[in-house]
């Protein structure tokens, strides 16, 4: 069984230390993350038309951006993804056996209003202006909520409905929740030459001879220093001609680290485990297939 633990986490990072395993595994976890998370993004905007008369002022919605614009940034804003509160629409409880056109309630669409004016020097529509009909707590989040929508002048308003449904990623980058995602072979580092890795000891850097056990040195924050540090005694330097592999890094079998980020839909955990649990979905297909054919 693999075996799963977290070296880094913050509220849109991780770094996972998956052991017991092979790289193709790794690899499914990590095009699954990509493309078959669910996640809600804006899928359709229906924007308002007209003038609006008020304190002597006409506003009419026109902007600088074509709609189809303001509708691919509104689509890129992350949306609070909660999987246990909204379906796909298609196995909504209540509208899954509609027609496409009629598909839509609480349980699987949510809508955010926008209204803003203009102004003489210039206004700059953000995610801030994006009001969310229902729980407060489904707002775009704080940290993005000054991501740019449009900027409106003096006479310039828009007025707009915006509808996010649940998606995944390989149908539209919109609905992938996670970016930078790779992995590579866990590493550990080896003293070959104790009298030779003595000119990485005396630049002093960081890493000593105390923080290997043995001639080994296993702890990944060390691991990862000891990467950057031996830059200054590698090919190129004056050093290398002498230091050469006194001290190398080997890789661990059946070990790996996954990282990546996300856009701020979801927590970096909560993507990894409904990226699993997706991949662990595909498997059960695969072997109910195969023994109904066989």
């Amino acid at each position: 069984m693999v075996k799963v633990t977290i070296i880094e986490e913050s509220d849109d990072k991780i770094k996972i230390l998956l052991a017991d395993t092979d790289r193709a595994l790794v690899n499914s976890i990590r095009r699954c993350l990509m493309s078959d998370t669910p996640k809600m993004a804006i899928e359709t905007v229906r924007f308002e038309m007209g003038t609006i008369e008020q304190e002597d002022q006409v506003w009419e919605t026109t902007g600088p951006l074509p709609d189809e614009m303001i509708a691919q940034r509104l689509a890129m804003i992350p949306i609070p993804t909660r999987h246990d509160e909204f379906h796909f629409q298609h196995e909504c409880p209540n509208c899954a056996e509609l027609v496409e056109e009629d598909r839509g309630c609480p349980m699987c669409t949510m809508i955010y209003t926008c209204k803003a004016f203009g102004s003489k020097e210039g206004t700059m529509v953000t995610a801030r202006d994006l009001n969310y009909l229902g729980d407060s707590s489904l707002e775009i989040p704080e940290l993005y909520k000054t991501i740019p929508i449009t900027k409106l002048f003096n006479g310039q308003m828009i007025e707009f409905y915006a509808t996010a449904i649940m998606g995944r990623g390989r149908d539209h980058a919109k609905w992938s929740p996670v970016c930078g995602v790779t992995f590579e072979a866990r590493q550990i580092g080896v003293i070959n030459n104790k009298t030779k890795a003595k000119i990485l000891w005396d630049l002093k850097l960081g890493v000593t001879a105390k923080d290997f056990t043995d001639g080994k040195l296993e702890d990944y924050h060390k691991v990862e220093e000891l990467k950057a540090q031996l830059h200054h005694v590698g090919e190129g330097t004056e050093e290398s001609r002498v230091f050469k592999d006194a001290i190398t890094l080997e890789d661990i079998p059946g070990e790996f680290v996954l990282s990546y980020e996300t856009d701020g839909s979801m927590t970096p955990k909560t993507a990894f485990n409904m990226a699993v649990k997706e991949l662990a979905g595909k498997f059960e297909n695969i072997e109910q297939d195969s023994k109904a054919i066989l």
